[in-house]
């Protein structure tokens, strides 16, 4: 296959696309595929000779939609969403075609400007303050383990790159149960080990208590043991709670902790003004990090950190040989894999510059709000179901319900809403009860897609004499 080749195949790929998408509501929403059943449809080896890409576009087209949960399908109402925008995937393919490895400013000076300009952009959008930078990682998961690795590194004078951990004390990490496992995986993977992980207790609004906090730093500081930073939620992945930022925060720096905000999902909606209660003292926060690869539209992947000061995660990350270096810069520049873990980066700003300008800020207002209203509507419409209760109310455009006669009945439903097919949700556990989670925020999603899982369930829950 040529660039000729690839002009012509981009076209049909184009023309696929676009009937893919127009008949996804056509579709079940999650894989009807059974473990195996794909690999079993492949040969056992590589071809020796190339094979015509018709061929390839055809095995591609009988293969692979019917083995996929469908993640742009407008029902999908299970996981937080992984939206691709169609101006995100204009982008991604003018970026697929550069095919650029964005590491160093002077590999793709564009790619670095661009993301820079799109951090300010952003940071203004959702109200932070104006000192704030940042930058632009693969996932949560990858921006808070840089954070993680930073408050290890300033708690031990910048040690524990070079010397490792051993004859450290215990170094010891503070959030809450409601946090995001990637909070567990950065714990593990920064040397901390899982028990040291503390999960401060919450109060009745699942947000950590801040005295409970003052007093687990106080009885490690006590036991010999180093404090290295606090990690808070807004907007957590269970049931959507989110911590009080501001007197936590002033916990942590009284006791001259860091602080890092998981706000993956919900940072989105920060652009609205009239949600930014939640996140309430962000301002104080070392380290934030949403993802606008979850609602805001732009394709997975694109994670973006915002730094109060980059100087220290810079000096834990970052690592310069004589290959890398710049020699004829004549002032400065920014490397952003210095920011990051990864030595090669993607041109992931590009993605964003195309949906901000493509749709604008008010725009994606207008879909935020119209998913937490809806959310709200949804609930509301469920809750007055007599087989089924609401769990936990709608935070933004998450909630859970459940059976009124149990785990079992709840754990049933559930299977038998997936099986039906016209929408996908998923499950979680809170307060030690099976509940069934409900997040509105694909990108195309209408209110009548909304409403099919309240038609949904009432056509499931038909015959029962509690329906």
């Amino acid at each position: 296959m040529n660039h000729d080749d690839l002009r012509k195949w981009s076209k049909r790929a184009a023309d696929w696309a676009h009937g893919y998408h127009a008949g996804l509501r056509e579709r079940p929403v999650r894989a009807q595929a059974q473990p195996g059943a794909t690999a079993a449809r492949l040969p056992a080896t590589a071809p020796e000779a190339p094979e015509p890409m018709e061929r390839v576009m055809a095995d591609f087209e009988a293969i692979v939609p019917d083995a996929m949960t469908h993640w742009q399908h407008p029902r999908f109402f299970a996981y937080f969403p992984s939206n691709a925008a169609p101006a995100s995937m204009l982008a991604e393919q003018l970026a697929n075609a550069m095919a650029a490895q964005c590491m160093l400013w002077q590999t793709s000076p564009a790619a670095t400007e661009i993301e820079q300009v799109m951090i300010g952009w952003l940071r203004d959008a959702l109200g932070l303050p104006e000192g704030f930078t940042g930058t632009i990682h693969d996932s949560a998961t990858t921006a808070t383990l840089s954070a993680v690795l930073t408050m290890r590194e300033r708690a031990l004078d910048w040690a524990g790159n070079a010397a490792g951990l051993s004859g450290q004390p215990r170094l010891r990490l503070y959030a809450s149960d409601q946090v995001h496992s990637s909070i567990d995986k950065a714990a593990r993977i920064a040397g901390l080990g899982q028990d040291n992980l503390v999960k401060v207790p919450t109060d009745a609004d699942l947000s950590m208590d801040p005295e409970a906090l003052e007093a687990a730093i106080a009885a490690d500081r006590a036991a010999g043991h180093l404090p290295i930073g606090v990690i808070l939620c807004v907007g957590g992945t269970s049931v959507g709670a989110s911590d009080r930022l501001a007197p936590c925060i002033a916990v942590a720096r009284r006791e001259g902790l860091t602080t890092h905000v998981d706000a993956a999902w919900a940072g989105t909606a920060m652009i609205c003004p009239e949600f930014r209660d939640i996140w309430d003292g962000v301002a104080q926060a070392d380290s934030v990090v949403f993802n606008p690869h979850k609602w805001l539209g732009v394709q997975f992947d694109c994670s973006v950190q915002f730094l109060a000061d980059p100087a220290a995660q810079l000096r834990t990350l970052g690592l310069r040989p004589d290959y890398l270096q710049t020699l004829d810069a004549d002032t400065a520049i920014t490397d952003f894999n210095e920011w990051t873990i990864p030595l090669g980066r993607r041109f992931r700003a590009l993605k964003l510059w195309f949906v901000l300008r493509a749709y604008g800020l008010e725009g994606l207002r207008t879909r935020i709000r119209n998913h937490v209203a809806w959310s709200s509507e949804l609930a509301e419409r469920i809750g007055g179901m007599e087989a089924l209760e609401i769990v936990t109310p709608p935070a933004l455009s998450l909630f859970t319900f459940a059976h009124r006669d149990g785990d079992a009945m709840s754990e049933d439903l559930l299977k038998r809403i997936n099986d039906d097919g016209r929408v996908y949700l998923t499950q979680t556990r809170h307060a030690g009860r099976f509940a069934i989670r409900v997040q509105i925020g694909q990108f195309d999603c209408t209110r009548e897609d909304v409403m099919t899982v309240a038609e949904v369930l009432e056509d499931l829950l038909v015959g029962s004499d509690r329906a």
